[in-house]
């Protein structure tokens, strides 16, 4: 085929260096949508450039040193959920937005921020928009109530604290409320994020642990960003900010239980979703206080995120099955003491290689660019998927302690996920990317950076893979019924997000079609991955259609060899 095979590390990372305006600035909207949108990509923007500060705060209620990671993961599902929706209603917007955040929520502070996210895009819904000054101070007082609410036994010195000064705060700035409306919400805003960043710096003197280790608390940090993401996109303004962070340091002996030197520290975090009644979520969140801490319970509507912290995980899913249908369950060993320095990994002449990363490749070529971007391949095939012990053995193979694993199709996930969890008892931290592709992959691989903190990097690679649209074209093998309708053996069958979504005759205008539809959506970078019996002339023909109709559209191209798909595509 033609020279156009490029390093996924050199030329792959500059193309996507050159994307200057995300996805959900490139569509359409509603004014309401658009800045709902646009405090969104700023608190993420906040919050990536903080994440390593509020992880280094991290020491309540468990020093794991994730909490920055876990609210950006789950405010970047709140906002992901809107983005792919393309949807011009309001309601709708903020229904998702909430279930996004929801569903995506990630450890006790992600939990917590989901319920506030959520109280807030209801109230935003039924409240008055003639008054949007007060629907504003409502929004954030009944968030505030949502999330004590949703925990089993509030502490005050954390992200409750901060949430509630902000409410209270934005309840009195109605006293002096400017009569313009469009200052309103501006107003009420900076009042509520001024007291927030008060009520952050007394949490020490709240909260004996913080006090100990010489922080204020990660979760309130992490809540101040967002404050002061509202108050940039209302005023245009970005507030003076910064407070002084560092590493904690938690004193020997000292417990970060809720309830200090009482009984064995829970060794798990246990998350889960769970369908049930309203009902039946005090009764649970009694059970869950009784078996451990960091009881979180958010949701409603049938629908609740569930987090506690125990040493018996068998007895938090059963609670779980009398309250309702628990699934998606997640189980994570919980480190016993805080890292020296969570900010760096243990390196030297007799450690193991600080980072590794294990990538399933489905054909010749992807594994060799896998494996020239510093990954260890394993090999998969359309009718042979990899096994538990395959990723175990490439897990191990790394000679890591901490290892990201990029699993590249759906059917693998599972598969990855229960070799990092069978890893965690030998020292070894392995953390799953959510690659549904290879061209995913690919775009994860390329945002890598060995220098970055492992956490740093997880959110990085994660962000890009799941930023990256995908898709492919296929031949039928039999007569099937599909998405885009009958096909027969022999017809080309175009592939978007996973769906048989084209039916065509030709492989190149089929391709034209995905990519079409992947472009629909805003896109700057286009990566197609050709297959090991591709004719050679298919790159050039889909090219020359790419530069004629979106000549600002980048296009790379890797000579991938996977079986079974002439062509895989990824849009960036």
């Amino acid at each position: 085929m033609p020279q156009r095979q490029r390093r996924p590390c050199t030329v792959h990372r500059r193309l996507r260096a050159q994307a200057s305006l995300t996805e959900s600035r490139r569509v359409t909207r509603s004014p309401q949508i658009d800045l709902l949108l646009r405090w969104s990509d700023l608190a993420l923007e906040g919050l990536a450039d903080a994440r390593e500060e509020i992880d280094a705060l991290n020491v309540y209620p468990v020093p794991d040193g994730d909490t920055g990671t876990n609210l950006y993961l789950t405010f970047e599902a709140a906002r992901d959920a809107v983005v792919q929706a393309h949807t011009e209603s309001l309601v709708e917007a903020l229904t998702l937005f909430a279930r996004g955040a929801l569903l995506g929520a990630r450890g006790n502070s992600g939990v917590i921020l989901s319920q506030l996210l959520r109280a807030g895009a209801e109230q935003l819904v039924r409240g008055d928009p003639l008054e949007p000054g007060k629907l504003l101070a409502d929004t954030i007082t009944l968030a505030a109530d949502a999330a004590y609410a949703a925990v089993g036994q509030p502490v005050e010195g954390t992200i409750l604290s901060v949430a509630r000064a902000s409410a209270e705060a934005a309840q009195r700035s109605l006293t002096d409320m400017p009569t313009d409306l469009a200052a309103q919400m501006a107003h009420v805003i900076t009042a509520a994020a001024t007291a927030a960043r008060e009520a952050l710096a007394l949490t020490p003197d709240q909260l004996e642990i913080l006090r100990l280790a010489g922080v204020v608390d990660a979760g309130g940090r992490g809540l101040c960003v967002i404050f002061d993401a509202g108050v940039e996109a209302f005023t245009g303004m970005p507030p003076a900010r910064r407070l002084p962070g560092r590493a904690a340091r938690l004193p020997v002996g000292v417990s970060s239980r809720n309830e200090p030197g009482v009984g064995p520290s829970p060794a798990y975090e246990v998350m889960f979703l769970l369908d049930a009644e309203d009902s039946a979520i005090p009764p649970l969140q009694r059970t869950l206080d009784g078996l451990g801490d960091s009881v979180v319970v958010g949701g409603g509507g049938g629908l609740w995120n569930v987090h506690v912290h125990v040493r018996d995980v068998g007895a938090a899913i059963e609670a779980g099955l009398a309250a309702g249908h628990p699934h998606r369950v997640r189980i994570t060993a919980l480190e016993e003491q805080v890292p020296h320095d969570r900010g760096t990994e243990e390196t030297g002449p007799s450690s193991p290689p600080s980072r590794g990363i294990v990538a399933v490749a489905a054909g010749e070529g992807l594994a060799a660019l896998f494996a020239e971007a510093g990954a260890t391949v394993v090999s998969s095939a359309p009718d042979q998927h990899c096994s538990t012990a395959e990723i175990l053995d490439a897990i191990t193979a790394t000679q890591s302690r901490h290892v990201v694993v990029l699993p590249n199709d759906p059917h693998t996930l599972a598969v990855a996920e229960a070799a990092s969890r069978a890893v965690r008892d030998s020292g070894i931290r392995a953390a799953v990317i959510p690659s549904r592709s290879q061209v995913q992959g690919l775009a994860a691989i390329a945002v890598h950076e060995p220098g970055r903190s492992f956490e740093d990097d997880i959110v990085q690679m994660t962000s890009a893979a799941s930023h990256a649209r995908h898709g492919a074209v296929t031949v039928a093998e039999r007569d099937a019924m599909t998405s885009a309708g009958q096909c027969r053996r022999g017809d080309v069958l175009g592939v978007v997000d996973a769906d048989f979504a084209v039916v065509g005759a030709d492989l190149a205008e089929t391709a034209v079609e995905v990519v079409t539809r992947l472009l629909a959506g805003g896109g700057e970078m286009l990566t197609l991955v050709t297959g090991a019996h591709a004719d050679a002339e298919l790159v050039d023909r889909v090219t020359a259609r790419v530069a004629a109709t979106w000549p600002t559209v980048h296009v790379v191209a890797y000579a991938g060899g996977q079986a079974r798909y002439p062509l895989l595509i990824g849009v960036e």
